[in-house]
């Protein structure tokens, strides 16, 4: 068992379990006790939290770090140390890496891709603009949230990770893939080198496939230094040309040719959003000089290598070796005599010039009998099957596909090649495209299933899914309640499919009813009146109140608050009755020999209690929007104001009797403190 678990830091982290571990760090989900509210901690791993010099880059820029404030990026809470213990506390995220999601989905549409990329981009604007570079771009370190929404995680650690990376250690190859060229040289790197690997990470979204393999890390690392990936375009189709030039601009190798901010990234995804069929301008990679901004780069890289456009594998270039160096020359290039290159280039010329002439132009007729091509496009390709004995002996017909068609029934000729009308010897054949009518899709049972992904897959499927969002008893917020069409339905490619969202159950709000001097019956009735909920009911003594009778209700009359809340009430408590009878004050007879009887002593003055008035703290809790802070003293209210969260504690003035008594702090309904204070 991992030894921290169950380990208090700072007195107000409780560590629970482990959540992820990485190169560097451990990742803990912790109980900030201070906020009630749970959160992630990250703990540098012990062998290098030895180091002094690394805990104190990593503390320094981890300071740096939690000043970032941005909804895509993960909030950073704290930065601290606990004995020997150096970590972050961060926001605990519900969702998955990005990793997770493409491990399982493989290639993302191209709109799923947009979606993603320009909330990562926002988050390296807001970044880059405070002066913080991430150096460890990938999707191991992007969290996708129920809602769609995109979280950057570990800006800045990376830089620790990767100042001195050794790519023949396995730890390394999570990250080597989406590494920048001049961060695979170790040369300086700025912004530019998070868009790098910003543009492999999309590349990787719309293919479902990294842009460079390789069996070993250093392999891949050449690899993004001296090779130019094929574009996405060449694995999938239907992606965008606008989508494909902001990738591959991103992942220019040369860092002067990409876009040089996030910023310039965000312009182009709002021109391709509002019109996709938008021109991207973007430099064709060329692979840089070594030299460019890089100012330390004197290294040679052995043994660059190509990806061949057909096999799409990395294969390694051989460089000459000593025996043809001494054949080819001093530059290692092979001389040609110039005699015999132009015979042989005159000699390709007549080659070709003769077969032009005597195949394509036949300037003397000997090509054969020479036929018309009929035009077949629109006809059934059943009927010409028929008539092929008869009216199309002269050509050999055949189907080489089948393909899906909006436009065209099914059965018909799209297209055919040769074109129609086209002279062509006997026995051409005629090859047909045929149609297989609109593409069809059956609605399947997405009930439960979470919406965004239903709206994902309706898409992939051809489908054109509209979301309407709905409250539900019966369904958990964000899953589908139902489509319309529903399921079994047969639709077209580009049909339009409703998907009904649950919104959660519709939260009815009430009034709360002013309880002040009610019995406890009559408390208790008003409030289920008011389709709330009875809580607890406390006797309580008070000097001032009429014995039985409501002195104090948790949720402030008047007020509004969701149906179903719980109220709790406090009772005067009745005086007890010790049998004690009161003075008799009118006998003034006594027994004999005592003269006026039986005086009764007068009562001694009681002291006078003078009123205190203290200063009091209260510390807001983790509550969204406005809390409504009420304090109690001795279950009477003594203050009662409207609070945020950002306001960390407020100081306020409370007034009693010398001596100690019972405070609640209430907010937003909820007791959060009661304790005995001192007045004094």
């Amino acid at each position: 068992m991992d030894k921290l678990i169950g380990k208090m830091l700072d007195n107000r982290y409780e560590v629970l379990e482990v959540i992820g571990v990485g190169g560097m760090a451990i990742v803990y989900k912790a109980m900030c006790h201070r906020l009630n509210r749970y959160v992630a901690i990250k703990v540098m791993k012990e062998e290098y939290a030895g180091d002094e010099e690394f805990r104190k880059r990593f503390f320094d820029e981890s300071q740096a770090v939690a000043m970032l404030s941005h909804p895509n990026i993960v909030g950073v809470y704290d930065v601290s140390r606990s004995g020997d213990i150096e970590y972050i506390v961060m926001e605990l995220i519900d969702g998955i890496t990005l990793k997770d999601y493409l491990a399982h989905r493989g290639a993302l549409s191209w709109k799923e891709t947009t979606f993603f990329s320009v909330q990562i981009a926002k988050a390296l604007e807001h970044a880059h603009s405070r002066g913080v570079i991430h150096r460890d771009i990938k999707p191991q370190n992007i969290m996708l949230l129920r809602d769609g929404t995109v979280k950057v995680a570990d800006f800045g650690i990376a830089h620790h990770m990767s100042s001195q990376v050794d790519y023949s250690k396995g730890e390394a190859i999570g990250s080597v893939h989406y590494v920048s060229p001049e961060q695979a040289r170790g040369s300086h790197i700025d912004n530019r080198s998070d868009i790098y690997s910003f543009g492999v990470v999309m590349y990787e979204m719309l293919t479902g496939r990294l842009p460079f393999e390789g069996s070993t890390p250093m392999e891949v690392a050449v690899q993004h230094i001296n090779s130019i990936p094929l574009p996405p375009s060449d694995f999938v189709e239907g992606i965008p040309q606008a989508l494909e030039a902001i990738t591959m601009k991103a992942m220019n190798p040369s860092p002067s040719k990409r876009y040089s901010t996030a910023g310039e990234m965000l312009e182009d995804f709002e021109r391709f959003n509002n019109d996709p069929s938008v021109k991207i301008e973007f430099e064709s990679p060329v692979l840089p000089d070594a030299r460019e901004n890089d100012i330390d780069a004197t290294r040679k890289i052995a043994n660059p290598g190509v990806v061949d456009k057909t096999t799409k594998k990395y294969t390694p270039v051989n460089e000459p070796d000593d025996a043809d160096e001494d054949e080819a020359g001093h530059d290692g290039k092979r001389r040609v005599n110039p005699v015999v290159f132009a015979a042989v280039s005159v000699l390709v010329f007549l080659v070709g010039a003769v077969y032009f002439a005597f195949k394509v132009i036949d300037p003397f007729g000997g090509g054969g009998e020479k036929v018309i091509v009929p035009k077949l496009e629109g006809l059934e390709y059943n009927e010409i099957l028929k008539d092929a004995s008869s009216e199309y002996s002269d050509f050999e017909i055949e189907k080489t596909d089948e393909v899906y068609d909006d436009t065209v029934d099914k059965g018909l000729v799209i297209s055919q090649s040769p074109e129609a009308d086209k002279k062509v010897s006997e026995g051409t054949k005629i090859s047909l495209v045929v149609s297989l009518g609109p593409k069809t899709v059956t609605v399947d049972d997405y009930t439960g299933m979470d919406g965004r992904s239903v709206l994902v897959i309706l898409e992939r499927h051809g489908l054109a899914p509209k979301a309407q969002y709905d409250f539900s008893e019966e369904v958990e917020d964000g899953l589908v309640i139902a489509t319309s069409p529903s399921k079994g339905t047969t639709l077209n490619s580009g049909d339009s499919i409703l998907v009904r969202i649950s919104k959660g159950p519709e939260v009815r709000m009430t009034k709360v009813p002013d309880l002040d001097n009610m019995t406890a019956e009559e408390a208790a009735k008003a409030i289920k009146d008011a389709k709330l909920t009875p809580g607890t009911t406390t006797e309580i003594e008070n000097n001032t109140a009429t014995p039985g009778r409501v002195v104090f209700q948790s949720l402030p009359a008047n007020s509004e608050v969701e149906e179903g809340s719980v109220i709790n009430i406090h009772i005067c408590k009745a005086p007890d009755d010790n049998g004690s009878s009161k003075p008799n004050q009118g006998n003034n007879s006594g027994s004999s020999g005592n003269q006026g009887g039986n005086q009764e002593k007068p009562e001694k003055p009681k002291p006078e209690v003078k009123d205190v008035t203290i200063q009091y703290v209260v510390t807001m809790d983790n509550i969204e929007g406005e809390i409504q802070v009420m304090v109690a003293v001795d279950a009477k209210v003594g203050y009662t104001a409207n609070h945020t969260y950002d306001e960390g504690s407020v100081i306020i003035s409370l007034t009693a009797p010398e001596g100690d008594h019972s405070v609640t702090v209430f907010q937003n309904g909820r007791l959060t403190k009661e304790e005995t204070v001192s007045f004094k």
